[in-house]
């Protein structure tokens, strides 16, 4: 007899009917039959701001109400939308490779950022890009936008803004990333922390399925997330704090190491401290934490507060 299919809660959107979709082939591959199920979050009832829709979590605590009521077997989430706080009673089994988790430009004729004249009006939902994009000073208006993908690139096609702001992974999963004009470089703008990456979780006490997913855990992106994560916590940021991290595992004179760079900016792009750590794999929570303990030394509570946009 075969096993009955595993239920995967997932949002509705296309990016992530395509995330969970990817992990379900993967549980396929592995044997297991899997049905989706689509669970409608706080985030996607409302086109308000997130932070004024609760913030943090918005995306992630219906799809945690529905594993610990047993609606669902396991659920996919953008690892970035996660409170960096443990949900008791749940484990994330499995996170797999992660897509390149730069930021990309969508921009009208074709323009890098550097080709957008002053006074352009470029689209973000993010108070990360938001500090980050002001601070460059070139000029440009920085307009906040919610929508899906699809949605925000229309805005630039209709005339309605002359850029938007995305990440790249999700271009990448919906097959759009001939939409980019410019693939921002980290130096430029750093991503949010764990950007790129899929969080696959489940009940703890479930151990079979923690388990069977680990087979699809890919242990270098869980150590850049780790860190970048680790950081993310130490500052007492959530997802929509103008935090940017970006870790990259690479071989060191004595094995693994892992490379952090941090910044957290003024939302108005006044300010920013940026500062950057190694050490190693083994320690990539280490890494993230101290590294918030230096930016915080060096003002980024502070710089978090800054509300004047």
């Amino acid at each position: 007899m075969s096993p009955v299919p595993l239920r995967l809660g997932t949002r509705s959107s296309a990016l992530a009917l395509a995330q969970s979709g990817s992990v379900a082939e993967g549980l396929r591959a592995l044997g297991r039959e899997v049905t989706l199920v689509q669970v409608q979050t706080a985030g996607d009832l409302s086109s308000a701001a997130i932070a004024s829709i609760g913030g943090t979590g918005v995306f992630v605590t219906a799809l945690r109400d529905a594993l610990l009521s047993g609606a669902v077997d396991l659920a996919v989430h953008s690892y970035k939308d996660l409170p960096t706080a443990p949900a008791a009673g749940l484990v994330i089994a499995a996170i797999p490779p992660r897509e390149d988790p730069r930021d990309a430009l969508v921009a009208r004729d074709g323009c890098t950022l550097g080709e957008l004249p002053a006074g352009a009006r470029i689209g973000t939902g993010s108070p990360r890009r938001t500090a980050q994009l002001l601070g460059l000073g070139l000029g440009l208006e920085v307009v906040p936008v919610r929508g899906n993908v699809d949605t925000r690139i229309a805005k630039v096609r209709s005339g309605e803004l002359d850029a938007v702001v995305l990440a790249r992974a999700g271009l990448a999963r919906l097959g759009l990333l001939e939409e980019a004009s410019e693939v921002i470089d980290p130096l430029t703008v750093l991503p949010a922390p764990a950007q790129g990456a899929l969080a696959v979780e489940c009940r703890a006490d479930d151990v079979d399925l923690v388990t069977l997913l680990l087979a699809l855990d890919d242990p270098t992106s869980r150590t850049a997330v780790t860190a970048e994560r680790s950081m993310l916590r130490a500052l007492e940021g959530g997802c929509t704090a103008p935090v940017g991290a970006f870790a990259e595992v690479a071989e060191g004179d004595d094995g693994p190491e892992i490379y952090l760079r941090g910044v957290v900016a003024a939302l108005d792009g006044t300010d920013a401290v940026r500062l950057s750590a190694t050490g190693p794999t083994s320690d990539a929570a280490g890494v993230g934490s101290r590294l918030a303990a230096e930016l915080l030394d060096l003002g980024a509570a502070d710089l978090m507060g800054v509300t004047r946009v």
